[in-house]
């Protein structure tokens, strides 16, 4: 078993006047609007159990001293969460900590130096790793969503409606979702204007303008007609956007929100306690959220009976394994899905395969 040794903290170190100086509300805001939404979400949970537990431990939370951090990684390790009974896993601890140099970079302070809350962290995942109880080990590995290869995809649009709006709307984001190896966030932030049919001659399908927020590049994915009508990716948006035209809509966003009657839904309001004024919820436009994204895959999968964790990032992980079963370059695989030249976070989607295929190593080497 690896040893965690707690690390002394030091006395809190005051702010500087400088530092105290914080960014206006508008330059906060446009910072905000930098951090994908998931991601935003996640990281304001996670800052205000940090700042809360620094609070109750009389440690200051902004700026955060590297000692603060250490001592908060080493309680996170010890304290077993009420949900689940079990401490923080290893890869919740890492978006802790880059939740807390997050907010002191929104604020305009200098983050905080994590070399000592990663090593606790080091020692964390080792003790996880040798121990003999199997939940102890699953613990330590990030949990990942499964793959939607193409003949999972084939059984998730078999239960969807294609006659209705709503059924369109579902099988054109599972299936360009899919083509486009889309995030979540960049498949809702698509508009009908993203979409451009191929006008050569050959007619041989559309082109799709996305914003990778990750590398922080437009990219424009070409999308060819399938062999299979029934998971074509183009013959499913172009249906969604036909079908949305019929609707009157020809502009905004291309995913929106639809009610349990599969009708586009109007745009949501609530009345402000404070001020008794109605203020709009949401996107006006009606534009859908990721959450909403990723419960279309998983409803489907649901329906379908297929077993597993599946969300929006099952079509992304897909999207790699089936590109890459079928021999397509890793580069060419890259830049398609709006991945960084030589990016680990690829590589790691490759271990989807499961050893046994003609990618197996050992295959013609002699033994």
């Amino acid at each position: 078993m690896s040893e965690i040794v707690p690390v002394r903290t030091e006395a809190v170190v005051e702010p500087s006047p400088a530092e105290r100086r914080a960014l206006s509300p508008q330059a906060r805001a446009d910072v905000q609007a930098g951090i994908p939404e998931a991601t935003s979400r996640a990281y304001s949970g996670d800052y205000r159990q940090f700042a809360a537990w620094c609070a109750t431990a009389e440690h200051t939370a902004l700026p955060a001293t590297p000692e603060t951090v250490t001592e908060y990684v080493s309680h996170l390790i010890h304290t077993p969460r009420p949900r689940t009974g079990r401490p923080y896993s290893p890869a919740s601890i890492e978006r802790v900590i880059a939740s807390i140099r997050t907010a002191h970079h929104a604020a305009g302070i200098q983050p905080p130096e994590t070399k000592g809350a990663r090593k606790v962290l080091s020692g964390y995942k080792a003790q996880l790793s040798v121990s003999d109880d199997d939940a102890d080990r699953r613990h330590a590995e990030a949990r990942r969503v499964n793959a939607a290869v193409p003949a999972t995809l084939r059984k998730l649009v078999a239960t969807l409606d294609r006659k209705t709006l709503k059924g369109k709307r579902d099988a054109a984001l599972l299936l360009l979702g899919h083509a486009i190896a889309g995030r979540a966030s960049e498949m809702v932030s698509l508009n009908i204007a993203s979409v451009t049919e191929d006008d050569s001659e050959k007619k041989r399908g559309i082109e799709v303008l996305v914003y990778r927020r990750k590398i922080k590049k437009w990219t424009r994915p070409k999308i060819m007609y399938g062999t299979n009508p029934n998971t074509c990716p183009v013959r499913a948006t172009l249906a969604l956007i036909d079908a949305m035209a019929a609707e009157g809509r020809t502009e905004g966003p291309l995913f929106v929100r639809m009610d349990r009657h599969g009708r586009i839904a109007p745009p949501m309001q609530r009345r402000n306690k404070a001020t008794g004024i109605v203020e709009p919820i949401g996107d006006p436009a009606g534009r859908m959220t990721t959450d909403a994204a990723s419960d279309v895959i998983q409803t489907a999968a649901d329906d379908a009976k297929v077993e597993g964790l599946w969300r929006s990032h099952s079509l992304r992980r897909g999207f790699v394994t089936a590109a890459r079963a079928a021999g397509k370059d890793l580069v060419d695989i890259g830049r398609h899905g709006g991945w960084a030249d030589g990016s680990k976070a690829l590589l790691a989607y490759i271990e989807e395969d499961d050893g046994w295929g003609d990618n197996n190593p050992l295959i013609g080497i002699g033994l």
